[in-house]
């Protein structure tokens, strides 16, 4: 390859290039506002300006990949992210547009609660989702400039909610470019602010390098001044024997290699995942290869391109497991992915250190190109591309180091990957910025997903390890297993199975086409409501609740931890077949979703359960004064709640009862009969149904929940 001076590489440079990383610590409250609102708007205008990529109305609203929501709601679903956590924060206290912070709440991965079908939405044209992205840019700016400020923001800080927002934009930043790269090319454009690498050549020589044996420590401790992801946190210590890695991440030369020798169509080298992937995709090379009458091309964001030989190549971590077997056969060496701690000790043995007080020294925070560059351009130590140009696929599934914890305000971001279907990717691509750039930082995906990512091959004796990656030993999740799925205790029937009882009694010969259970926790009234109802639904605001429903419909026997003492615990297990609901998967599903600000297609509904749920919402008027807009005419509206209101869950000022008012008591039954007035009649009275909660073998939670029915008849 011929050098050129760094002087010329690095010009033009992006004008979206971004600022490494912000600091939580800043000790001036007004320093720290100047650096946030440059943080925020800087993020902003790049992901703007990314979009402006796309070079007609079509390319809005047609997916790229069946997997994922076409643009449109990327577009959207970043400046919506902003509002519906500073709600919860209660750094707002009102919505912008409660429509579009619905259907563009949730999107990220096609776990089977996700919803991709087209058919439920109305997309919004560009200008209204800009119009709103407008008014978000206004508000958090507002926001940054005189809301109450107090340092350091940790976890605990609603300014959290803020730096939570730049970041996930960051990552949608990323995320997006890949699905515009997947999309038609007619419907994408060129743009001088996201220029291509022009320095390419032939493929240098890969080598292998010797890595150390060493110690591994991960994991930043949660009053780090780097923001950062759930699963960052904790603790993982490791000693790494001794191996071998590639100086040069695997580049498209070095690969072709593997795609002449016909390693495509031999099955040797695919394991079981695998051979599906590549037989369903009918894929004989890298996605972004093209292939031409004057030979292979390369599909970048926005064009195509003479194939750099040079570059890394990118393909999804089951080609690259495919490449090591291949390797493994043509060396006689035992070539595989790194896991993460032999990538970790791959960048220790690079010496690199990130730093904001010197030069760029990788292909990181688009401070060279809009696209990867030759593989050994960037040399770290005896490697090249220790971080930067490309993700780097691992071999180790997602998995909570010791202490993990869920952020309240964003409890689905990493629990959803415990399934060991996500592997880690490490390293950061050219346009990883923000967290995403920091080493520390654990992206999981599944296995046959592209992102900007290639791989570095490792000759190791050592086999691999696979971490534990299930995560049902949270306490909340556990008491909610035992709760629905356990024992009974002291006499109290199930809590769900007597409400759905209930429930059917009072809907009684009328239709039963469907149900939904709103605020389902982990389903079990779900399942029992299925017994009579064509169809159910279940909707809960915590994705970690709503994937144990998932499973258990799965026909997956969910394993959790109850209590008994201290550290000690009893290992319990649950599964429909065991409570004879096995013949009710076929007519559930369940969905991630706020109840206070449902999607459009949850309606036309027979029954609505909403159990122990009004006392915990954030605007139970909200709720309780729209719901109808979810039932039949005929249909029931079941409330059950011990009204236990909180100001953590509720705002003072949001109760529906439990006050004096014009010096009287103002109980929450008084409420539901005033709001719900207009569309309901009360049907009967209001009865007390008992429940129990074990906290541990020897302590537990008695309460009565007061259970009221309603039909609407207006």
């Amino acid at each position: 390859m011929n050098r050129v001076d760094p002087a010329v590489l690095n010009t033009p440079q992006p004008p979206c290039s971004l600022p490494r990383r912000l600091s939580l610590h800043a000790g001036d409250p007004q320093r720290f506002r100047r650096h946030l609102r440059a943080y925020f708007l800087e993020t902003f205008d790049a992901y703007e300006t990314l979009f402006r990529t796309l070079a007609c109305e079509a390319a809005w609203v047609e997916r790229p990949i069946t997997l994922r929501h076409p643009l449109i709601f990327y577009y959207g679903h970043t400046a919506t992210f902003f509002v519906n956590k500073l709600l919860l924060t209660r750094l707002i206290g009102a919505r912008i547009d409660p429509h579009l912070e619905s259907i563009f709440a949730v999107g990220v991965d096609e776990m089977s609660w996700d919803d991709l079908d087209d058919a439920h939405y109305d997309w919004p044209g560009v200008a209204r989702v800009q119009a709103y992205r407008d008014q978000v840019r206004k508000l958090v700016t507002d926001l940054i400039d005189t809301a109450p400020l107090t340092l350091p923001v940790n976890w605990e800080n609603p300014w959290w909610a803020i730096v939570m927002g730049v970041e996930h934009e960051r990552i949608h930043l990323e995320t997006s470019s890949v699905l515009i790269r997947q999309h038609r090319l007619d419907y994408v454009q060129t743009r001088p602010e996201w220029p291509v690498c022009a320095l390419t050549g032939a493929a240098p020589v890969n080598t292998l390098v010797d890595v150390p044996a060493g110690h591994v420590g991960l994991g930043k401790p949660f009053d780090c001044e780097r923001y950062g992801w759930d699963n960052e946190y904790g603790r993982h210590a490791a000693d790494v024997p001794a191996f071998q890695a590639g100086r040069l991440l695997v580049s498209n030369g070095e690969f072709l290699e593997f795609v002449t020798a016909g390693g495509y169509a031999h099955d040797a080298f695919w394991d079981d995942e695998g051979r599906r992937w590549r037989d369903f995709a009918k894929a004989m090379h890298p996605t972004f290869w093209v292939q031409g009458r004057d030979g292979w091309r390369l599909r970048l964001m926005t064009q195509v391109v003479a194939m750099p030989w040079n570059w890394p190549v990118e393909v999804n971590c089951l080609e690259a497991r495919a490449f090591c077997r291949w390797k493994t056969q043509q060396t006689g060496r035992n070539v595989r992915l790194p896991t993460e701690d032999e990538w970790h000790r791959v960048l220790a043995a690079s010496g690199w250190q990130l730093a904001d007080d010197r030069p760029a020294g990788a292909n990181l925070y688009l401070e060279h190109w809009a696209s990867p560059c030759p593989v050994d351009h960037f040399a770290h130590g005896p490697f090249c591309d220790a971080v930067g140009n490309v993700w780097q696929w691992t071999e180790t599934p997602t998995y909570p180091f010791e202490g993990f914890k869920t952020h309240p305000i964003y409890d689905d971001f990493t629990t959803p990957t415990f399934d060991d279907r996500h592997n880690l990717i490490k390293g950061g691509s050219w346009i990883a910025t923000g967290n995403e750039a920091e080493p520390e930082s654990r992206y999981a995906f599944r296995r046959h997903f592209f992102q900007h990512a290639g791989f570095r091959y490792v000759a190791a004796e050592t086999p691999v390890a696979t971490p534990a990656s299930r995560y049902e030993t949270d306490d909340l999740i556990t008491q909610y297993m035992e709760f629905h799925y356990g024992a009974e205790y002291h006499g109290v029937p199930n809590f769900p199975q007597a409400l759905a009882r209930i429930a059917i009694e009072a809907v009684g010969s009328g239709p039963h086409r469907r149900a939904m259970d709103l605020g389902c926790a982990v389903g079990r009234a779900v399942f029992e409501l299925a017994r009579h109802f064509d169809e159910v639904v279940g909707v809960d605001f915590s994705a970690r609740f709503i994937d144990q429903g998932v499973a258990l419909a799965r026909g997956d026997t969910v394993r959790y931890t109850a209590v008994e003492e201290g550290e000690l615990v009893e290992y319990k297990a649950a599964n429909l077949a065991g409570l004879g609901l096995q013949d009710t998967a076929t007519r559930v599903a369940f969905w991630q979703g706020d109840a206070c600000n449902l999607k459009p297609q949850f309606a036309g509904y027979d029954l609505i359960l909403a159990a122990n749920l009004i006392d915990r919402l954030y605007d139970p008027a909200q709720f309780v004064t729209t719901i109808h807009e979810r039932l039949n005419l005929g249909g029931v509206l079941m409330l059950t709640s011990p009204y236990t209101w909180l100001a953590e869950h509720t705002p003072r000022e949001k109760w529906l009862g439990g006050f004096k008012k014009d010096g009287e008591s103002w109980r929450t039954l008084d409420a539901l009969k005033a709001l719900l007035g207009p569309h309901f009649d009360m049907v009967g009275g209001p009865r007390s149904v008992p429940f129990v909660i074990r906290e541990t073998k020897r302590k537990f939670q008695h309460t009565l929940s007061e259970v009221t029915l309603w039909r609407r008849t207006r």
